[in-house]
This record gives C-alpha cells, sequence and structure tokens, in this order.
C-alpha cells in the first residue's frame, strides 16, 4: 500500500461512537493502510452526540463556508478536524446544523428514523466530495462503510462523473448487516434527481429500505467486501449478480492481509 491513496467515508467511527462492526472497521482499516505506507483520509458526520471537547474537534476555515444545495435549499458546510490520540491520524467531519447538531445518530428517542435522513445522507455526500475538491487530493481507492455513506458511489459516478480529480478513483463498499427497519423518505428519488441524477438509475430507491441504499451503492462501486457474517440474502443475490470482484468474509484477525490483497489484485489492477 506504500504511497497508494485511500479516501475512507464512513457512517461511524471509533472512538468517536460506540463499537461496532461498522465503526470498528472503519478505524482498524486506515490504521492497517497507514502503517504499511498508504496516505489516507477518513470522513465521518459530526453527530451531536460526539464530545467536541473531549476529542478536540475544531473547525477548518479554509475548508467550511460554500453551500451545498439539497432539494433547492441551501446548507451551509461545515468542516471539522480531529486527530484519533496515539494513531497521527486525521478525521475529517462534515457538519450541518440542521442535519447534524441533534443528540443522535440515525433515530430519535423513540428508536423511529429520523424523517431527514434521506437528505442527511445526500448532504453527506456532497459534503465529502466538495471537500475532498478543495483539499486538491486525487485518491486510488474510495472505501465506504455504513449505509450514511451509501449515496456516495452514486454522487461520484453520475453527479460528479466530469470531475477530473476521481477520474482514476476506484470505488470498494464494505457491505454489513441490516441496521436498520423501514424506510427512509419516499421522495429521496425527487430529492436525487433534483441534482440531475436520471430517475430510471435509483428505481431501487422508490423503497428506500437499508437492503436497496446496499444495492445503490454496489451497483455503482467497483468492488465489494462483505464485512458481516451476516448479510441479508437479497443483498447478497444482487451481489452475485453483478460480477464484480468480491471479497468474501474474513474473521477479524485474518482481514489485513485479505484487505491488502483485494486492494491490490483486485482493485486497483
Amino acid at each position: 500500500m506504500n504511497g497508494k491513496k485511500i479516501l475512507f467515508v464512513s457512517s461511524e467511527l471509533v472512538p468517536y461512537l460506540p463499537e461496532n462492526e461498522v465503526s470498528l472497521m472503519s478505524y482498524e482499516t486506515p490504521k492497517m493502510v497507514n502503517s504499511k505506507g498508504g496516505q489516507i483520509r477518513i470522513f465521518m458526520p459530526r453527530y451531536g452526540n460526539i464530545n467536541e471537547r473531549r476529542h478536540q474537534l475544531h473547525e477548518v476555515i479554509r475548508l467550511s463556508g460554500m453551500n451545498l444545495v439539497i432539494n433547492d435549499m441551501d446548507m451551509p458546510l461545515i468542516i471539522r478536524v480531529a486527530s484519533i490520540p496515539k494513531e497521527r491520524i486525521q478525521v475529517y467531519f462534515i457538519d450541518n446544523d440542521e442535519y447534524f447538531k441533534r443528540k443522535a445518530i440515525f433515530t430519535d428517542e423513540n428508536g423511529d428514523i429520523f424523517q431527514d435522513n434521506d437528505q442527511r445522507a445526500i448532504f453527506f455526500a456532497k459534503g465529502v466530495v466538495e471537500t475532498v475538491k478543495k483539499l486538491n487530493w486525487s485518491p486510488d481507492i474510495i472505501h465506504i462503510h455504513g449505509w450514511m455513506a451509501s449515496l456516495l458511489p452514486l454522487y461520484l459516478r453520475k453527479y460528479y462523473a466530469d470531475e477530473p480529480l476521481f477520474s482514476e478513483s476506484k470505488i470498494v463498499t464494505s457491505v454489513y448487516g441490516k441496521s436498520f427497519d423501514g424506510e427512509l423518505d419516499k421522495d429521496i428519488v425527487k430529492k436525487i434527481a433534483f441534482d440531475g441524477v436520471p430517475e430510471d438509475s435509483i428505481e431501487l430507491l422508490t423503497s428506500p429500505n437499508y437492503n436497496n441504499l446496499l444495492k445503490i451503492a454496489v451497483d455503482y462501486s467497483d468492488a465489494i467486501i462483505l464485512a458481516s457474517e451476516e448479510i441479508p440474502e437479497e443483498v447478497l443475490t444482487h451481489i452475485s449478480n453483478l460480477q464484480k470482484p468480491v471479497l468474501p468474509y474474513v474473521p477479524f484477525q485474518e482481514f489485513e492481509e485479505a484487505y491488502v490483497n483485494f486492494y491490490n489484485t483486485e482493485v486497483l489492477k
């Protein structure tokens, strides 16, 4: 991985959020690449329950200040940054008061998913790309973790298709077990289509549930990692029909060698 540039984009990340499959692998994978001489950038949303003082988040003025248009609304983009202690790894946080100030991640106090989770996901995808453009950093690989990041492959391949910074980038999506029930706002198709993305390329999102978000992510990815032992059968069947490189699930203690080999032989070939 020496010298290779890998952009990690994740819904969740330890130590900023509680440990689960997504947040742990979103930390361990870039840490591994970093240790092997790769250049990394990590992006995640700045949820309101992340302790800004404890984790020493600070706003990056030169990257903040632009507005992103989401469903015909101007939404200010704020970029914060922090360093993971002892690892010399910097994390960029996509922030907006309307979408991420609330003291919860995906659901309210009753366990119901937030009504604007679709807009949050669109804002996150566009915010990551616009910030990387400002950094003028062209990644060899863009590695996606978690459903909140699942629209990024679609936006890169459709909305940002003519952006030269990403013309050679390969997209890898890690697929995890089901993480929410129910559906996002059914108007998500109209909101994405507002950005000029053809509706026939996002027909799956007429039923915007977890499985279909993951299907959209893998449809616009170059390679797929099965990151959980238990993945919905519907998603596995969809992946098997794509004829794309797939890394089967490997136990945590074996992931380093498997991921590096997959990056080198299947993704960067």
